[in-house]
């Protein structure tokens, strides 16, 4: 009796020693499957980039285990303390991090510090593959006279101290000022803007931490101005509608010329706060106030544009202008560090080089996300970016490109990290940390009050 379905009777009566007859084609997964070992892979980074990577690792071989090792306590990356609090439903895609790492393939270590608690090396050496999706955990400084001052920080660092990453808890940024100047016209101005003029009633019910509530509370920030060194055209913030760049523009040039009607105009009249985009400026130097212990203001350059297209820069015209402020904030970029000395890196980038995230002249290593393409694009452009190293590392695989032979995975690693003292977190210990989070937040009606303390996490958990 011919069976139903090819592949089912190949699979269940045909000897798997034997070839396919002729003309039988196998999936991926099939063609997987006939291997006897278990792919150890190893994932440095738990952020979107980090999870998933992991996602498709498991959903396209169907023997493969993922090791996620993050330093934070917690996981999830930029999507926790990235993502601004009045976003919500960005973070959504959490749910599907979750569901990946329940799986009985993948296993969650934070509190590890991979460079510092283990090397790159010996990772390497005990999985057959490495992928690096740290992310880029640093900021691109503005390199100019002041910027050291009291009343400088970078976006980077303010939105991590709204959203409670424990290294920016203590940031306490003095928001007594009239007005706040942004350098940068990305998205991440966009939220900083917006997190300092909203009114904190209208935050009371998200996950911003309380401390920075309470500070919101107390802020005279009447003013920002979002400043960016080239015109309207080249602004890198973004909007979710098709052919963004077009209706970007349409929508700036119509707020520009447009007179609003009579009540609009009204409403802005009686408007407490203000914001404002100021093109063509390029920062030279933060002004401090005359005790020289607090900015006052900034110097910016005014530019104008050269060239076309891709190869458009702005130059200085050599007329300046001061601006008045008491805070200024740096939006001009996040920046990846180096991970390990053995790790190719290109400073200038900020990317460790690679050819489709196959890590040049280094095999069995990966990397995907920021650290692989810089500090661009949104969630999805990540999770097309991870899906496709994911594929590399497959194909690798499949090709007999990586090592042969059984290797101990986390096994060695835990011996590795337990003689030096390193006690890893598990995706269960997180979610004792959820619940205490979620409890804590209920009270006052919101989602969450994020735990800001390593050390408090640590007893949580009954370290």
């Amino acid at each position: 009796m011919a069976p139903r379905c090819w592949r089912w009777w190949y699979w269940t009566a045909w000897p798997r020693t034997r070839p396919p007859p002729a003309g039988c084609t196998l999936s991926v997964r099939q063609q997987f499957s006939t291997q006897e070992q278990t792919p150890q892979i190893c994932v440095v980074g738990s952020g979107p980039a980090g999870f998933y990577t992991a996602q498709h690792l498991l959903k396209h071989h169907p023997r493969a285990h993922v090791d996620i090792f993050e330093k934070q306590l917690v996981p999830f990356g930029l999507v926790r303390f990235g993502v601004a609090p009045d976003h919500p439903e960005v973070k959504n895609v959490i749910n599907t991090f979750t569901q990946t790492a329940h799986s009985d393939r993948c296993a969650f270590h934070g509190n590890v510090v991979v460079g510092r608690d283990v090397t790159v090396p010996e990772l390497r050496e005990a999985y057959h593959a490495v992928v690096l999706s740290y992310g880029a955990e640093d900021h691109q400084a503005l390199g100019i006279p002041g910027e050291e001052l009291p009343g400088v920080f970078s976006a980077r660092a303010f939105v991590g101290w709204y959203n409670g990453l424990p290294e920016n808890r203590e940031l306490a940024p003095d928001l007594s000022c009239d007005t706040a100047v942004i350098l940068g016209q990305g998205n991440v101005a966009l939220d900083v803007a917006r997190i300092l003029l909203t009114p904190p009633e209208h935050l009371e019910k998200t996950d911003i931490t309380e401390a920075a509530l309470g500070v919101l509370r107390q802020s005279r920030v009447k003013t920002v101005w979002i400043v960016g060194r080239r015109g309207p055209l080249q602004v890198a913030f973004t909007i979710k509608v098709p052919r963004p760049r077009k209706r970007l523009t349409e929508l700036l040039l119509r707020t520009a010329t447009e007179k609003p009607g009579a009540e609009e105009a009204a409403r802005q009249a009686s408007a407490s706060r203000t914001w404002g985009l100021r093109f063509f400026r390029s920062p030279q130097q933060v002004l401090p106030s005359p005790d020289g212990r607090q900015v006052a203001g900034i110097r910016l350059a005014v530019t104008r544009l050269e060239g076309v297209g891709d190869t458009t820069r702005a130059v200085p015209t050599g007329d300046v202008e001061d601006l008045p402020c008491g805070l200024v904030l740096s939006s001009v970029g996040y920046k990846s560090r180096p991970i390990d000395h053995s790790v190719p890196f290109d400073p200038k980038l900020g990317v460790i080089p690679n050819m489709e995230g196959r890590v040049v002249d280094v095999p069995g290593l990966y990397c995907s996300g920021w650290v692989k393409r810089g500090p661009t694009g949104v969630i999805a452009t990540t999770m097309t970016d991870s899906f496709l190293t994911g594929q590399m590392l497959l194909q690798d695989l499949k090709a007999g490109l990586l090592p042969s032979g059984p290797r101990p995975g986390y096994v060695a690693i835990e011996a590795l990290l337990s003689s030096r003292g390193v006690r890893p977190v598990s995706f269960s210990d997180w979610e004792k940390l959820d619940a205490e989070e979620v409890s804590r937040g209920q009270g006052t009606g919101k989602p969450r009050e994020k735990l800001l303390d390593p050390q408090e996490m640590l007893r949580l958990l009954g370290r």
